[in-house]
């Protein structure tokens, strides 16, 4: 398995080397749509190449900031134009009704900021909370923003770790499992701060009415 894995991640880097910052998008489009392509096998062996002078950090984490916000627009698209409707039709099969739908949309509406941000951070979440927004019809400039912000963290770190720690995808490992626990730490310090403040605005707001 660990020799598979090795193969694997030699070919991104080679594949990164050959194509440039053209593969760094196309491989997080596919990472960030429905492809099963994780981003800890992309961008790291790019930030690698970049330690060697073989690619600019800067430009390896605007493509994979770019790739990732040309897939999560995919999906928005995707169920922005055959998702509603799917479940509009269909959706009593589902248990989805179109008051379930309304919810969606006032949810997203209110706090569509905040989920995109957080999804896009999230392992096994970031590559699926397009879909909702778009069902939702979340507002596209809002969408695009809190994507490429979630994402562009996300990407910087994993350039930084490829960057600074090299091809060794063990030790890449071992970093990421660390940082990834600093992060969903902070995303549920950031989405406890983000309940308090939406509990005290409702507050101020039922003591001026």
């Amino acid at each position: 398995m660990m020799d598979l894995l090795h193969q694997i991640i030699s070919w991104i880097v080679d594949t990164v080397g050959h194509w440039g910052y053209p593969g760094i998008v196309v491989l997080m489009f596919l990472e960030s749509s429905f492809f099963p392509f994780p981003s800890e096998v992309v961008v790291p062996p790019a930030g690698y190449l970049a330690a060697r002078g073989e690619m600019s950090l800067p430009l390896v984490i605007a493509a994979g900031i770019l790739g990732s916000l040309f897939g999560a627009c995919f999906n928005y698209w995707l169920a922005l134009k055959w998702g509603r409707p799917l479940f509009e039709r269909y959706g009593r099969y589902l248990l989805v009704s179109p008051k379930t739908l309304d919810k969606a949309d006032r949810f997203f509406e209110r706090h569509g900021h905040i989920s995109t941000f957080v999804g896009r951070l999230l392992p096994g979440i970031r590559q699926y909370i397009s879909l909702p927004a778009g069902l939702a019809r979340m507002n596209l400039p809002l969408f695009v923003f809190f994507t490429s912000l979630g994402a562009g963290i996300w990407v910087v770190i994993l350039a930084l770790v490829g960057y600074f720690i090299g091809n060794n995808h063990q030790l890449i490992g071992q970093y990421l499992h660390q940082i990834l626990l600093v992060v969903l730490t902070g995303c549920l310090l950031l989405v406890a701060a983000y309940i308090w403040w939406q509990r005290k605005r409702y507050r101020v707001g039922e003591h001026v009415d």
